[in-house]
């Protein structure tokens, strides 16, 4: 991006939020044990320019898909199933998740699989920044930044441009 004015608009609405239980795998040898977080994010869409309306983006439709993207983790066990270290088994109704000696077994419809490595802060707010850029019909926004919250203080801006055209 240039040193030109931009526009920032921010998104960071009470109700962008979810909330999931998880662990870190930090190496063969060593994960944290089960426990939740009630996750909050937020979004920023920058550019130079706004379109005919005087409008960076259209803010309702940005604040529905960050909403459909937090629904999809609420209430959930996320699963990173790329971990090296995890052994994810699924089953017809369930699924079953390994490590070391620890063995865990949820309903199906209690976890998110997801295809990633682990659920760090910094894993989440990329993989919902690919989720909310895909599709992102929004000619002025050039870059876009999301920001994943476990606790107050502690959180991961993920920023990257976008690619329009």
């Amino acid at each position: 991006m240039s040193q030109d004015p931009i526009f920032t608009l921010v998104l960071a609405k009470q109700d962008f939020k979810f909330s999931c239980a998880h662990f870190l795998v930090f190496d063969s040898d060593n994960a944290e044990l089960l426990h939740g977080h009630n996750y909050q994010v937020s979004v920023e869409l920058h550019g130079h320019s706004l379109n005919e309306e005087g409008l960076l983006a259209d803010m309702a439709r940005a604040k529905a898909r960050i909403r459909r993207a937090c629904a999809r983790l609420d209430n959930r066990t996320l699963v990173p199933v790329r971990n090296r270290h995890l052994t994810v088994v699924r089953g017809d109704d369930h699924v079953e998740i390994r490590f070391r000696e620890r063995c865990y077994r949820f309903p199906m419809a209690d976890v998110v699989l997801l295809d990633q490595i682990n659920t760090s802060v910094e894993v989440l707010a990329r993989m919902l920044w690919r989720e909310l850029v895909e599709g992102l019909d929004e000619p002025g926004v050039e870059e876009l930044g999301v920001s994943v919250s476990q606790t107050s203080g502690q959180s991961c801006w993920y920023r990257a441009a976008v690619a329009n055209g």
